[in-house]
């Protein structure tokens, strides 16, 4: 795909590895560097580019030029992500969004800025997106669904239709979602957790780990020692 646009990234942690490989090989984007808070600056570049302290970046990248996007996870409930990403904007630069070529996205969704779409997502009709939100891969995003601002909604979700997923929440792997929910502001659901009923602001859903069965996998298939 041609380059017709620049931008750096905000970190330099697994998350920026995978930005760089996605707006290098599928989008407009040329990632020209890096860019981490000096305080955790621990290495000078990144797949050959320089990563410079953030509280310097003016110096390195002109805002009517060069783009951004703030490549953190979950870190604080989003709040990592979304004070990155609030700070740069306010220091004039543009926020950029990328959206796999293979995400099924229909006409009528509704994207904020500053999002990071991943391969294999459906986001079905009248679905809208708020600003600063990732939708890692696999997930199902059902009709006249909202996902408000500074959300991580991880890999293999099902968010039914009509339901409302409040700021800063994050929705862990294979979390399933019943038609008509609505999640509270900064809520977690843990992996594999099913809502079927609202909830409230600030409630943490935990993902429980099964106990193993008496017996042992080797004993149970008969596997000789």
């Amino acid at each position: 795909m041609r380059k017709t646009k620049k931008l750096f990234i905000i970190g330099d942690s697994a998350f920026a590895e995978v930005a760089y490989e996605c707006f290098t090989h599928d989008s407009e984007y040329e990632v020209v560097g890096f860019v981490v808070e000096s305080a955790y600056l621990k290495k000078n570049e990144l797949f050959g580019l320089p990563i410079h302290p953030f509280e310097q970046i003016e110096e390195h990248f002109n805002p009517g030029e060069v783009e951004f996007f703030a490549a953190l996870v979950y870190s604080q409930l989003n709040r990592l992500r979304t004070r990155l990403y609030r700070s740069a904007k306010a220091k004039g630069y543009r926020p950029v969004s990328y959206i796999s070529s293979r995400a099924f996205v229909w006409p009528n969704v509704q994207l904020g800025e500053h999002c990071f779409i991943f391969e294999d997502n459906t986001l079905q009709p009248f679905v809208k997106i708020g600003n600063n939100v990732v939708l890692w891969s696999g997930n199902h995003i059902g009709h006249h669904s909202v996902v408000q601002d500074n959300c991580f909604i991880s890999s293999h979700v099902v968010i039914s239709g009509f339901c409302d997923i409040g700021r800063n929440s994050f929705i862990g792997v294979n979390a399933t979602l019943a038609n008509n929910v609505t999640i509270g502001e900064d809520n977690w659901v843990g992996l594999g957790v099913t809502i079927v009923r609202s909830t409230e602001s600030n409630q943490l859903f935990k993902g429980e780990q099964p106990q193993p069965a008496k017996i042992s996998a080797l004993r149970f298939f008969k596997v000789k020692e």
